[in-house]
């Protein structure tokens, strides 16, 4: 995450840090993700092309500190990786995969599942929307060992896809958020990771982070996947 500061413990229990190993004993961070249910963890597409095989994958939940597992946290292997199937690796259009894990995990103060909207969510002003994850802080920068929120703003697909923007790249199917001048943004290490927004009385899941031009550019705010388009599909 660009911008932002560290998340309190335990702030979004339904953050989740996805970690392979390259055919090596030691798992590494890879891609966030977001807790659907006791068994079922939402992601981007595009974490794991080249990586489809479960068994290279586990899922660390309830974790602030990547290098510390606390008596906070559950470790699962994966059963399957179901990909959207019209994911396209080229564009990333439908870029989701949902891991479904091994065995249940119990829920806690530090573990719980993202609510997801029954319908589209009114227009917000974006204010009461969060991002979270443990990628990189800057565009070259270093991954973050600590879970990392930042506000975002949610930006109108006009502003986003105008001509000194992404000039039409942006279709219904995602959101842009972060800051129009730059600044606050998701970066490599963040995708999959769940764009929230607080309406009335909790949080809600609206979008998982996809791509972008370079991390916290000004014009070139973070794409993400809009899930109200694929509630059929969750």
């Amino acid at each position: 995450i660009v911008g932002g500061h560290e998340a309190p413990e335990g702030a979004w229990p339904w953050v989740v840090s996805l970690q392979t190993h390259r055919g090596g004993l030691r798992f590494f961070h890879l891609c966030g993700g977001v807790l659907l249910g006791q068994r079922a963890v939402l992601t981007a597409g595009h974490c794991v092309v080249g990586r489809r095989n479960p068994c290279f994958w586990r899922a660390v939940l309830g974790l602030h500190n990547i290098h510390k597992h606390g008596p906070h946290t559950a470790k699962r292997r994966i059963r399957r990786i179901l990909v959207h199937s019209e994911f396209r690796s080229e564009t990333l259009e439908n870029d989701l995969a949902v891991f479904e894990l091994k065995s249940a995990v119990p829920y806690s103060l530090h573990i719980q599942p993202i609510c997801l909207p029954a319908g589209p969510l009114p227009d917000t002003d974006g204010s009461g929307c969060y991002i979270s994850g443990w990628g990189r802080t800057q565009e070259k920068g270093e991954m973050s060992a600590v879970l990392k929120e930042a506000r975002v703003e949610i930006l109108p697909p006009s502003l986003c896809n105008s001509s000194e923007a992404y000039a039409g790249l942006v279709d219904d199917r995602v959101l842009c958020a972060g800051a129009w001048a730059g600044g606050t943004d998701s970066c490599q290490g963040d995708s999959g990771g769940p764009l929230v927004c607080y309406q009335p009385d909790k949080y809600y899941l609206v979008g998982i982070a996809s791509f972008g031009v370079g991390c916290g550019r000004p014009r070139y705010p973070g794409i993400y996947v809009r899930l109200s388009r694929y509630r059929a599909w969750l």
